[in-house]
């Protein structure tokens, strides 16, 4: 069983970075396997929005529409990723998910909880 749990500011101003880390439990970040650990968000009255993902070797894939403003790194000593979103504005306000999966949102097969990021001044 995989546990994902995020965790970071519920609050950031605008033209600031969005920071969130996820911490993995159950499973290693760095196995060798398919699966690839995703940032994904839901933005109030909207559907959900892949955003990025991590791969067991390290390497990163981003959304196009949010790759300019977006990173996704690891630390394998405590099997957790950071996602980073620079210059936000109020639209970046939504609930951000970690997740496990294979490729697209429908392939994801545990989700963290959420937590709602509200970027406002």
């Amino acid at each position: 069983q995989v546990q994902l749990q995020e965790s970071g500011p519920g609050l950031v101003k605008p033209s600031q970075t969005l920071s969130l880390t996820c911490t993995v439990g159950g499973g290693s970040i760095t196995t060798n396997n398919y699966y690839y650990w995703t940032w994904i968000r839901q933005p109030p009255g909207k559907g959900l929005e892949w955003m990025g993902a991590l791969a067991y070797s390290g390497n990163t894939y981003y959304s196009p529409s949010l790759k300019s403003r977006t990173s996704i790194s690891r630390d394998t000593s405590k099997n957790q990723f950071t996602l980073q979103l620079t210059s936000v504005t109020p639209e970046d306000t939504a609930v951000y998910y970690c997740a496990r999966g294979t490729s697209t949102i429908a392939t994801m097969d545990y989700w963290g909880q959420g937590t709602q990021v509200t970027v406002s001044s």
